[in-house]
């Protein structure tokens, strides 16, 4: 073994007394990989910066281009994860927010625009291991009327007084969701997971349930007039006050 140690030594001696560049070749190598690395960083910083601002300030086909390239940011970089999914749900706030009861009876048959769609998609797709565990998606007083939202990833996220009349939610996960007095006529639920969700005051006429999990789900004043219950698990559930249908 100490003849080895002995030849190995003499072998890198030899090397170093041939090339008394080696070294300087390998830390350059090494540099030059520790810039290209802090380029990309840099790099994915600036045009995250950049998107940022530009979103929703543009055409729908720009901010679609937008929504794409932070969601390519957001995979790369998980140290940005949040901060995009965040910057997602504010865009929604701002640029879809609830709408007036008035302007809902004027207007019936509205859909969500492509661009919150877009967004919409990227969070309930999103990789939910990477949010902080102190943080909640917040889509509170939104109007998503018609969004596809099938097997959403909505777990605790504050969906207040959202309009959600029609959309698509079957399969999702709306476990510990905030959603009341939420507006989800006509929404499809079924199959959907909504245990321990606080419905209190939520308008669920004419929604598919079929087969959803309500369990000590919160449904005081709820309102299910025409609402589809079959199958659905309301065990544990506060129904005090909920109408159903006579």
């Amino acid at each position: 073994m100490l003849t080895v140690i002995i030849n190995a030594y003499s072998l890198m001696k030899s090397i170093l007394l041939k090339d008394d560049s080696f070294l300087s070749k390998l830390f350059l190598k090494i540099d030059v990989a520790q810039k290209v690395k802090n380029t990309q960083h840099k790099s994915a910083k600036q045009c995250l910066k950049v998107a940022i601002e530009q979103l929703g300030n543009n055409s729908i086909e720009t901010s679609l281009a937008i929504i794409h390239d932070l969601e390519k940011i957001a995979q790369d970089h998980p140290q940005y994860h949040w901060l995009i999914i965040d910057t997602f749900t504010t865009f929604i706030r701002e640029n879809s927010p609830y709408t007036l009861q008035l302007e809902l009876i004027s207007n019936p048959l509205a859909k969500v625009p492509t661009d919150i769609q877009a967004a919409l998609t990227v969070i309930v797709r999103r990789d939910a291991k990477k949010d902080p565990k102190d943080k909640q998606l917040d889509l509170s007083h939104t109007d998503m009327r018609g969004a596809d939202l099938n097997s959403a990833n909505l777990e605790d996220t504050n969906l207040y007084l959202a309009n959600l009349s029609e959309a698509n939610l079957s399969g999702a996960n709306l476990k510990g969701a905030i959603l009341s007095a939420a507006n989800l006529c006509g929404a499809n639920l079924a199959g959907a997971n909504l245990e321990g969700a606080i419905l209190s005051a939520a308008n669920l006429e004419k929604a598919n349930l079929s087969g959803a999990n309500l369990y000590q789900a919160n449904l005081y004043l709820a309102s299910l007039h025409g609402a589809v219950v079959d199958n659905a698990i309301f065990d544990g559930a506060n129904i005090r006050e909920a109408k159903f249908s006579e």
